[in-house]
């Protein structure tokens, strides 16, 4: 009898973490697309926006065989695994972090690795990008929106990009989170088929009748930032940028 309520004592735990840890996210999809961060209490401080990636070990370097494991599930040689990148020598990947900014006065532009335009956070635009990190660390790329400042950013435009020369979308697995202020985390899946994409309109932060609203966009498209301009009626002046190199 002890040893029976031990096991559904335990059993009970379990679930109770896994409940906890499902609570502290939201996952914003198609069927559930919007949050507010008004209702969650987390329109002041700093909004902090993270890119984090990892790609296929079948197209980094190969299958890799497993003899005992291929016996027992023969078909699992045909499943990729899926491993974090970490340096250069073990991804190719270069995924980007940027975000097309509107003020309430009419000021329109762009924070972004490329062409170096890393934003402010105390002054405008309020949007500051950490900085550009080309090899898939852990920590990703971060982006901080200051909503302390709300009331001067009319709306906001987060988006990835991967840069020249580096693999498509559906060869890695990227996740962008917000993580507010107040409230949970907040969870976005780039896992469409979008096999040619260049770019993906992740999310958009816009101010509905007083109401901070992040809205779930997960859109790819096939070219850069002047077609996702042009999607969402930015009205900027685009041309050919290039990174230093490393």
């Amino acid at each position: 009898m002890a040893i029976w309520d031990s096991l559904r004592r335990d059993r009970f735990a379990e679930q109770f973490a896994s409940a906890n840890a499902a609570a502290n996210a939201i996952e914003l999809t198609k069927r559930n697309p919007s949050v507010s961060l008004t209702k969650q209490g987390a329109t002041t401080g700093n909004l902090r926006v993270n890119l984090s990636w990892r790609m296929r070990t079948s197209d980094i370097g190969g299958k890799q065989r497993r003899s005992g494991s291929l016996l027992r599930r023969p078909f699992k040689f045909f499943q990729p695994e899926l491993v974090q990148a970490h340096t250069q020598g073990v991804v190719n990947v270069d995924l980007d972090l940027g975000c097309l900014y509107e003020l309430v006065d009419g000021t329109k532009g762009v924070v972004q690795p490329l062409g170096s335009f890393f934003g402010s956070l105390n002054a405008p635009p309020y949007v500051k990008l950490s900085g550009d990190d080309r090899f898939g660390a852990p920590s990703g790329e971060t982006i901080y929106v200051n909503l302390d400042h709300r009331e001067e950013i009319k709306r906001l435009l987060v988006f990835v990009y991967i840069y020249d020369q580096t693999p498509a979308f559906d060869r890695t697995h990227a996740v962008v989170t917000l993580f507010p202020s107040n409230g949970p985390r907040i969870e976005i899946e780039l896992d469409e088929d979008a096999p040619q994409a260049r770019s993906c309109a992740v999310f958009t932060v816009e101010n509905v009748k007083g109401d901070l609203v992040v809205r779930r966009e997960v859109k790819f498209v096939y070219g850069f930032q002047a077609e996702l301009d042009r999607l969402y009626g930015w009205g900027l002046q685009w041309g050919r940028g290039y990174k230093t190199k490393t």
